[in-house]
């Protein structure tokens, strides 16, 4: 599976962006999908991470209530919305995909989009 990662960009505080990741090949649907980032000087830190159906759903707790993870299997394409964004949540951000009912230890990894809100 690759997996390309996009939608990054300069935002305000306070505003949105989406961000997309497509995969390729045919076992898409059978994967969970998740997004990790990583702030400049920072470990790499867990985001979201979405079923193979859309069932279940996993967020860390300093994006909850702000973001939403979904997910399109007819287009291989997974999605993070973004909203209320703050400038904590400057970062690259990376798309994963995991063989397990949720992304854990992920066994493909994007490429990263940067992500900068400005305050």
């Amino acid at each position: 599976v690759q997996l390309q990662a996009s939608g990054g960009g300069l935002v305000q505080a306070g505003g949105s962006l989406r961000l997309s990741c497509a995969a390729s090949g045919r076992t898409f649907s059978t994967y969970a999908m998740g997004w990790f980032r990583q702030a400049p000087g920072k470990e790499r830190e867990f985001v979201a991470s979405i079923s193979w159906s859309g069932g279940s759903i996993l967020y860390a707790d300093s994006v909850k209530g702000r973001f939403t993870i979904s997910r399109d299997n007819a287009k291989n394409t997974v999605y993070l919305q973004m909203n209320s964004l703050k400038p904590e949540d400057t970062a690259v951000y990376y798309c994963a995909a995991d063989r397990g009912i949720l992304v854990s230890d992920p066994d493909y990894w994007g490429q990263g989009t940067l992500v900068t809100v400005s305050s």
